[in-house]
């Protein structure tokens, strides 16, 4: 009897063990579906590693994770792609977003059109996929008239514009007629109207380079944008991701500098006096709300003597709704100082003054008001707009107008606004010249890669002073320059040598759709945003995000940095081919410097399926 009792608890043991062996065992399978699932979610108090977010992952030291990957040098394998349905992701201009986190936004001021960055709790932690038949895109300058349908599978504004030659569809592509809602017949004889109308000489709105920066609101899909090019005049196509959610995914995908933004209650990321001219064609907006702050926005962005194209019923109806806007905002212009040019037919053209002597003699009191002497006009990032006019400063003032030469001469020209930012002539030009050594460089290490019009959309992560741009101006391509936020001070420099750029925070998402940029140049970016408490993991997912496939990246950085971004190349897909080297140390090396350039990808069936 003894001995059937030992048997009997020895039995009870070993079904307890193995029972519990089986809970354990189960409960670590849900742990690693769940660890490995495309597109799951993980706050930063759950997760480790590489994974935690959409574009801010977690906070670590490069140092340490690097002797963490000396441990396990094969770490990460591999990272979860998102699901399919989040192809055209755009973290902080997520829709969904807002409506998830209730978020209590002014909708007749546009709130909900403005950024948004996801909190650490919902922060993707995986990669963007394509839609499903991706093509390499069309390259320049056939994409200005033609993309893959596949590529951006929408086709209603295709039916919704029908009448006004936005887009039409064709087959497996959609082209680009280069009409517009007020430019029927073409936008390249709408712009030779305009010069006509500014009495130009030979009707070229360049004016002899004299015109270079165009701020295009609300710009469809950017065909206005687009043939301005020929002209030497570069745009910056802007438009929210609003019911005409894809127009600028359709202005990049066509080769064109466009970007996602909207004239609400922050000031757009661009310095003051950064463009010649601003254009609105039936824009629909309400330029005379909260007391005529998005002009007064504009009024911050236009040079001395800059123009301001409009074109809608304002100007020419004769209805008493749009009498009565057509004269509020004249009257409000007059205050603001600023002098009609020109009104023919459907389009008036009006010009911002030269010097700050209108703004002096007007009666005390009158409204808007000259914004306080401690406002930065240069200040953008999460700035509100202001109803206030930015007067010139007293050099500015006594040089009436913005003292640039005109383009092609402006790129190399030492400006200005250099004094403004502590930079000497001498400074500017050696950095011209490192510059353009550097991207000779860059483009001979790429010389058995890089193929005829494969790189059209550029993007400088870190610009400085725009040199790398510049560098780049001899090729059929255009350069977005990023100041980050540290450094906004120096966009100003970038617009004043005709060149396009904006603000921006790297511990977040950028404001583009996915898969926009063939080439992404990163100087010493990593380091930075790693000494800010940045995630370094964070920022690599953020670029495969924007960057097409078979794009290039040039990650320039100390050692140790380019030693840790190394080790996620194929986690990234982004070993298509790579190439590392040690540069040359120049004035512009604050410490020993590599240069990892790296290629993406097109994802296969395969791939999509794990």
């Amino acid at each position: 009897m003894k001995h059937k009792a030992e048997h009997s608890s020895t039995t009870k043991l070993l079904n307890y063990f193995l029972i519990g062996l089986i809970v354990f065992l189960g409960l670590v399978c849900l742990y690693l579906v769940s660890f490995l699932a495309p597109g799951s979610r993980r706050s930063d108090q759950e997760t480790s590693g590489f994974l935690g977010s959409d574009p801010v992952l977690q906070t670590h030291d490069v140092d340490d994770f690097l002797q963490v990957q000396d441990l396990n040098p094969e770490a990460p394998r591999s990272i979860p792609i998102c699901d399919l349905r989040f192809s055209e992701l755009i973290p902080c201009l997520d829709r969904n977003l807002i409506y998830q986190l209730k978020l209590k936004l002014n909708l007749s001021l546009m709130e909900h059109y403005e950024r948004h960055c996801p909190p650490p709790a919902r922060r993707y932690n995986c990669l963007v996929p394509p839609p499903s038949g991706y093509k390499i895109p069309i390259r320049w300058p056939e994409s200005r008239d033609e993309v893959w349908k596949a590529n951006i599978p929408h086709t209603h504004l295709a039916q919704e514009k029908s009448d006004q030659n936005w887009m039409v569809v064709n087959g497996d592509k959609i082209n680009f007629p280069g009409g517009g809602t007020h430019f029927h017949d073409g936008a390249d004889k709408y712009i030779i109207a305009l010069a006509k109308m500014l009495k130009f000489s030979g009707d070229k709105l360049h004016n002899g380079g004299n015109i270079r920066n165009v701020l295009d609101v609300g710009c469809g899909v950017a065909s206005f944008g687009a043939y301005l090019l020929p002209l030497n005049i570069i745009a910056v196509s802007l438009a929210p991701n609003d019911v005409h959610e894809n127009q600028i995914q359709f202005a990049l995908e066509r080769g064109i500098p466009a970007t996602l933004g909207v004239l609400a209650t922050k000031r757009l990321p661009y310095p003051s006096r950064s463009f010649e001219l601003a254009h609105c064609s039936r824009c629909r907006i309400d330029w005379l709300q909260r007391d005529g702050i998005l002009l007064l926005e504009l009024d911050r962005l236009l040079r001395p003597g800059g123009y301001f194209v409009y074109s809608s019923p304002e100007a020419y109806a004769h209805d008493l709704e749009n009498r009565r806007i057509w004269n509020a905002m004249c009257n409000l212009l007059r205050r603001m100082c600023w002098r009609l040019v020109v009104k023919q037919d459907q389009t008036v053209i009006w010009a911002k003054p030269l010097t700050n002597s209108c703004y002096l003699k007007r009666e005390r009191g009158t409204l808007p008001p000259l914004c306080s002497s401690d406002d930065d006009p240069d200040a953008t990032w999460n700035v509100s707009m202001k109803a206030c006019i930015s007067p010139y400063s007293k050099k500015m003032h006594k040089e009436k107008g913005s003292g640039l030469v005109p383009w092609p001469q402006r790129l190399s020209a030492a400006p200005p606004r250099l004094e403004e930012i502590g930079v000497r002539r001498e400074e500017f030009q050696e950095d011209t010249s490192i510059w353009h050594f550097r991207v000779t460089e860059y483009w001979k290490q790429m010389k058995s890669v890089i193929q005829k019009n494969s790189i059209r959309n550029v993007m400088d992560m870190n610009s400085n002073l725009g040199g790398f741009a510049a560098a780049l101006s001899d090729k059929d391509v255009w350069v977005m320059n990023v100041a980050p936020v540290n450094a906004f001070a120096r966009l100003k420099i970038i617009y004043d040598r005709g060149l396009i750029g904006t603000v921006h925070d790297w511990c977040e998402a950028f404001s583009t759709y996915p898969r926009t940029y063939d080439l992404l140049h990163a100087w010493t970016l990593f380091s930075d945003i790693d000494e800010r408490g940045c995630g370094v993991e964070d920022l690599l997912i953020e670029m495969d995000r924007i960057l097409r496939p078979d794009g290039f990246v040039i990650i320039r950085d100390k050692p140790s940095t380019i030693n840790y971004i190394r080790k996620f190349l194929t986690a990234l897909r982004w070993d298509g081919w790579v190439s590392e080297v040690e540069p040359r140390v120049d004035a512009l090396s604050s410490t020993e410097e590599r240069v990892l350039i790296a290629r993406k990808k097109l994802w296969d069936d395969g791939i999509m399926k794990m």
